[in-house]
C-alpha cells in the first residue's frame, strides 16, 4: 500500500507543480481567461470616455459661421435679424439634451453640448 500511495502521492505533485510552473499551456490559458473580463472592461471605459461630447466653444468655426452665443442675451439682435427674446438652445428642435440640463447635444453643431441658454442662427421651435 505505501509504495502505491507514494505513487499516487509523486503523480499528484507532478500535476499540481506542471500547473504553477510559468509558460505551460495550462498556466497561459488560465491567465488568459482570468484577464479577459478585465482587459474588456478597460476597454469599455476608454471607449466610452472618448465618446462624450465635447463643450462647444465660441470661438470653434462651426459656432462662429452659426453666430453662437453661450449666452442668448447677448446676441446682437442687429447683426441676427431671427433672433428674438425667448429663444434659446432649450427651446430649439436641435437640441436634444434634457429638461433642466445646463448642456446637451445639438444636431446643428455635429452633436457638440451647447448650452441650455445658448442660441445660433439654426434656431428652430420645438415641436
Amino acid at each position: 500500500m505505501t509504495m502505491i500511495a507514494s505513487s499516487i502521492d509523486r503523480t499528484w505533485k507532478r500535476f499540481i507543480f506542471a500547473q504553477l510552473r510559468p509558460g505551460t499551456p495550462m498556466t497561459t490559458r488560465r491567465h488568459f481567461v482570468l484577464t479577459l473580463p478585465a482587459t474588456a472592461l478597460a476597454l469599455a471605459t476608454v471607449r466610452t470616455a472618448s465618446a462624450q461630447a465635447a463643450k462647444l466653444q465660441e470661438t470653434d468655426p462651426q459656432a462662429v459661421a452659426l453666430g453662437y452665443r453661450h449666452d442668448a442675451t447677448k446676441v446682437d439682435a442687429r447683426k441676427y435679424a431671427t433672433y428674438a427674446p425667448g429663444h434659446n438652445c432649450a427651446n430649439c428642435q436641435l437640441y436634444t439634451g434634457k429638461a433642466g440640463d445646463a448642456l446637451g447635444p445639438c444636431g446643428a453643431m455635429g452633436g457638440k453640448l451647447v448650452a441650455a441658454t445658448g442660441w445660433c442662427v439654426a434656431w428652430a421651435r420645438k415641436a
